[in-house]
């Protein structure tokens, strides 16, 4: 025998006896958010190529070899968190003119006319999703103009994107016919089909500024190209008393009723929707962002999130756009949407905190129809992964995890943000872009923007 181990050493060298992985983290409170919500002490996460390798206890550790390895130090090590809806480049308006009752027709729509190009979409994506990965978000969801300016933004950084170009009645920045967004769309999609990183995708903008001939030939392209389609629905009561007064039918039921909802749709906000309306919603897999912070700073309402929660929907958190919920973190989300749904619910136990973090993760995931790839911590899931500080002031002490990140979490307690298992932003330090540089780009609009303002 001794012999023979002598051979394999002179033959082979040194037999290891460990699998080589390219990152490993360690010494981690894992919150996997798999199907039973397993939480992992002293946790282990092996991470190859861009796929997780394995999760599982500190046993894991005589099994494999990082070329890197992360000791966590007992922070909470998770799934990186999903905003299932958002207008990132809208962040150059951020702040402008808020709580002025004729805001968007004085101010946003006459600037968007005026101001967006290429170069503003394009510096607004790279700020915005700077923001997001600073703050834990690892897959976005968005709907612009010139959207493949936002793909390419994405790429640069290292951010998993859900972008669809929009498609609207009137001419806009990009597209000077009306519904001339779909054959961007097409352009788009077929440019980035391939990308390991971005989904494209069509973006009608709402059911009242896009017709029924237009939303059938979107569904119909959506299953050509087999690419999602985001839109607005039932947001707004004046969207619902247009469509009551033209079709009798609630907007739900309007969508449904033209074959529009699908299960490659995601419908952001879906405010007003009646027990039949979330039956449908069920039944077609149709996907939900909902955006609590937004929605009630503009005094639209409370969505019934909790109750298509509870019935099995596929629902996810967002942000809405900078300009809307001002903020691009989903952690500034998660204690509104557990007190605001407690509030209207007249019940201190609704809206528990393991729900919010789950429509944040697996629920987003749902939301977009990748909860095979990514959404929690498993083995053959996509590697994107963050590490939460747990040590820092407000976080201490932790009796619940789930509790600590709903309540107590603030946005900078993000350290680390991994996604499809590279390392964008490590210790607070973003790896993959100038953030001075951003800043810089962002002040340079911020100048226009008010320059503009100014005459309007």
């Amino acid at each position: 025998m001794k012999k023979f181990l002598i051979l394999l050493f002179l033959t082979f060298g040194i037999v290891s006896l460990s699998e080589n992985v390219d990152i490993l983290i360690k010494n981690a409170t894992v919150l996997t958010m798999d199907a039973k919500r397993t939480v992992i002490e002293n946790g282990v996460v092996a991470i190859k190529n861009n796929t997780i390798v394995e999760v599982g206890r500190e046993e894991l550790l005589s099994k494999y070899k990082g070329k890197k390895t992360i000791d966590a130090e007992k922070d909470i090590v998770m799934p990186g968190f999903i905003n299932t809806h958002t207008h990132v480049s809208m962040v150059a308006f951020r702040s402008l003119a808020d709580d002025l009752p004729d805001r968007l027709s004085r101010y946003i729509f006459p600037l968007e006319n005026k101001l967006v190009s290429r170069d503003l979409v394009y510096k607004g994506a790279v700020y915005g999703i700077l923001e997001m990965v600073s703050t834990g978000t690892t897959t976005f969801t968005d709907m612009y103009y010139f959207e493949d300016e936002v793909a390419k933004a994405a790429e640069l950084i290292g951010m998993r994107g859900v972008l669809g170009e929009t498609v609207i009645k009137n001419p806009v920045a990009d597209a000077k016919e009306p519904y001339g967004g779909i054959e961007y769309a097409e352009k788009f999609i077929k440019q980035y089909k391939n990308s390991k990183l971005v989904t494209p995708a069509f973006a009608p903008h709402a059911p009242y500024t896009v017709d029924e001939e237009h939303l059938k030939k979107i569904t119909e392209l959506s299953k050509k190209y087999n690419v999602p389609v985001l839109m607005h629905v039932a947001e707004t009561e004046n969207e619902v008393k247009q469509i009551k007064e033209k079709y009798n039918m609630t907007v739900v039921e309007y969508l449904n009723s033209i074959g529009f909802l699908t299960d490659k749709v995601v419908a952001a906000h879906v405010i007003f929707a009646n027990d039949n309306d979330i039956k449908i919603l069920k039944e077609t897999g149709t996907g939900i962002a909902h955006n609590m912070v937004a929605n009630i700073k503009s005094a639209k309402g409370v969505s019934p999130a909790l109750k298509m929660y509870d019935e099995g929907l596929r629902i996810g958190l967002g942000t809405d756009g900078p300009m809307s919920g001002n903020t691009l973190d989903l952690v500034s989300q998660f204690g509104y949407v557990a007190k605001v749904h407690k509030l209207a619910n007249k019940d201190r136990a609704a809206m528990p905190p393991h729900k919010v973090v789950e429509m944040a993760t697996m629920g987003g995931a749902k939301a977009l129809h990748m909860e095979d790839k990514i959404g929690s911590l498993e083995k053959g899931k996509l590697a994107d992964i963050i590490i939460i500080d747990t040590k820092s002031l407000n976080m201490q002490p932790i009796y619940d995890p789930y509790s600590a990140i709903v309540y107590s979490m603030l946005p900078t307690d993000v350290k680390t943000t991994i996604i499809n298992g590279k390392i964008i932003m490590e210790n607070k330090k973003i790896k993959t872009y100038d953030v001075k540089k951003a800043k810089e780009d962002l002040k340079g609009l911020e100048e226009t923007v008010k320059r503009e303002a100014s005459k309007l």
